[in-house]
């Protein structure tokens, strides 16, 4: 690839097929495009077994290093027993799915094809969570807790951590500078995002020191998939070093109350397996904050894809700016009038 202003212009389907059978595999031909903005993620049919998803990264997002540690951690998570969709190696790909015996590592899980890099994935099916069943809950926390416990036993180096800078001031900064924030709205969201960030470094002090993890990073219901009485982990792309409760506030959704009783849930089985520290709860608001940050910049970065003025239209609208500095306005009522007490009751 030339140039990396539309990174994926390039990966057609036959592309995208070359690049399975370039792993020894046999395709039958069959493509299906799945939801993917980051990456381009595909179900590609194999001939004779059943379909393996296919994963082309981001070009210029993640070094090999980075990606690599993602799948080291998975494939650690899967030695434990637990359930997470972790990237197939060249030998798995020949003894489950009849790949051609092809040179280099039997290990190997990260694969190049024409300047795209990819890993292949077994079809992982199932539901949503139910987050209003305790027994769900129990075994999401019990799962969260037993991933903490690997995550813990040693640091990333290649990846970054959830940190105040990258998700915040780094977001902040772009869209001061970015065309999408409409010119007129740019004093405002100047001056609340500032003293948001403010109030989130004050709460990161307030805490004090907290254990840092390896963590899945964006645990939200639809990286979950409930299947066999158990929840079974998807895309650990965004994986990084962050506190543990980072990976339990997204599951937590309704009033405080209905909140609070999903956390007594979730922790309980957390703590079936690993300790929590419940100092943590206080970062929730903090943390919510920042994912709302990031999430606006990191639309705005990605907008010469052609994928996301396709499928995020709004965000080139004034409305959309209307209502994102008002969610972070009530986001500093929050973190000003609150401190979680309600999660500790």
């Amino acid at each position: 690839m030339t140039s990396t202003a539309h990174p994926y212009e390039a990966l057609t389907p036959e592309l995208v097929l070359d690049a399975v059978e370039s792993t020894g595999l046999l395709s039958d031909a069959r493509l299906f495009t799945l939801n993917s903005y980051e990456n381009r993620v595909y179900q590609v049919g194999i001939e004779e077994h059943q379909p393996l998803i296919a994963k082309f990264y981001r070009p210029a997002r993640w070094d090999d290093a980075a990606i690599l540690e993602e799948h080291t951690f998975c494939q650690a998570l899967q030695e434990q027993d637990l359930s997470v969709v972790a990237p197939a190696t060249r030998s798995e790909l020949e003894q489950r799915y009849s790949a051609l015996p092809q040179p280099g590592d039997a290990g190997q899980t990260l694969f190049e094809h024409q300047g795209f890099r990819f890993s292949l994935f077994r079809r992982q099916g199932g539901q949503a969570p139910e987050l209003d069943n305790p027994d769900h809950l129990f075994q999401l926390g019990m799962t969260i807790g037993r991933i903490h416990a690997v995550g813990a036993a040693q640091p990333y180096v290649a990846r970054p951590a959830l940190s105040v800078q990258r998700f915040g001031h780094d977001s902040r900064r772009f869209l001061l500078q970015s065309p999408l924030l409409p010119r007129h709205l740019r004093d405002r969201y100047d001056a609340i995002s500032a003293q948001l960030l403010e109030l989130i470094e004050q709460r990161f002090v307030q805490i004090g020191k907290v254990e840092w993890i390896r963590v899945h990073g964006d645990c939200h219901p639809g990286n979950v998939l409930w299947r066999d009485e158990r929840p079974h982990f998807v895309d650990f792309d965004d994986s990084v070093m962050a506190p543990a409760v980072q990976d339990i506030w997204m599951l937590l959704s309704g009033d405080h109350q209905q909140q609070s009783l999903q956390l007594i849930e979730l922790l309980e089985g957390y703590e079936t397996f690993h300790d929590f520290d419940r100092r943590q709860l206080h970062l929730i608001d903090a943390l919510r904050s920042l994912r709302l940050m990031h999430y606006s910049a990191w639309l705005a970065r990605r907008w010469d894809d052609p994928a996301f003025p396709m499928h995020f239209p709004w965000l080139a609208r004034e409305d959309y700016w209307q209502d994102h500095l008002n969610t972070l306005h009530l986001q500093i009522l929050e973190m000003q009038n609150s401190r979680n007490e309600w999660l500790l009751q």
